[in-house]
């Protein structure tokens, strides 16, 4: 348990396909599913808030279940630069489809595709399960669980989202509330974290979290996700027994 808590970050650096790309801590996506929304905070205000749906089969990251990842994520990559609104994604790929909101027996991913990577032990599949922040055209589930895994937004929002959120942006879904952040100033100067320079060994290294206004280490960091997964653990063990 020890050892799997000492590597949140570390595996960062032993996969080179994620190490070229930079966390953007002034851009900030913070996703709860207790509230099923999503706030974007940047520069240490909120920007916009909207309704998403997280997985109808829990939380977790793994391999062969289809749940929504907790703890601190990274945009990867983006997918539907000028895509129509409603435009039907296979496998990454624009099949040229477009479905209004709630067309009837339609469930693919449309408009926009927010890829998501794992910054930590209890989220390190992410990428590779293809976790993303998606449109979909069944708006009327938006707001409750009622996804595969991933992170559903109304086609209209994800497409604004999108447009708003920059590659390696810091992702959080956490299964409290959303915290109260006050509104975005109009300008302030921003921060970047480097994925490449987070080592195992470098604990100094910090990472500002504008939804608190405070800054975070990496070992701060990684208590944090670990708290959260034990206290996600625990509740639903807790739900079982009753």
């Amino acid at each position: 348990m020890r050892r799997s808590l000492a590597i949140i970050f570390g595996f960062i650096s032993i996969a080179p396909a994620f190490a070229v790309t930079p966390v953007d801590t002034s851009s900030q996506l913070i996703i709860s599913v207790r509230d099923q929304k999503l706030m974007l905070v940047q520069n240490g205000g909120k920007v916009a808030t909207y309704p998403v749906s997280t997985s109808m089969f829990g939380l977790g990251d793994v391999w062969g279940r289809m749940t929504t990842p907790l703890g601190y994520l990274a945009v990867e990559k983006k997918i539907g630069d000028n895509a129509p609104t409603g435009a039907v994604f296979h496998n990454r790929r624009l099949t040229g489809e477009v479905l209004q909101p709630n067309a009837p027996g339609r469930d693919p991913v449309t408009t926009r595709i927010i890829w998501l990577r794992g910054l930590e032990a209890q989220n390190a599949h992410a990428f590779q399960r293809c976790i993303y922040i998606h449109g979909t055209p069944q708006e009327k589930t938006i707001g409750q669980p009622a996804s595969y895994g991933c992170i559903r937004m109304k086609s209209s929002d994800v497409a604004a989202l999108y447009d708003r959120v920059p590659v390696g942006a810091l992702v959080q879904i956490t299964p409290e509330r959303l915290p109260k952040v006050t509104k975005a100033p109009r300008s302030q100067p921003t921060n970047t974290f480097v994925a490449a320079s987070v080592k195992p060994q470098s604990q100094d290294q910090t990472i500002s979290t504008p939804a608190s206004g405070t800054t975070l280490s990496v070992e701060q960091m990684r208590m944090g996700g670990a708290l959260a997964a034990q206290r996600q653990k625990t509740k639903l063990e807790l739900n079982k027994r009753l």
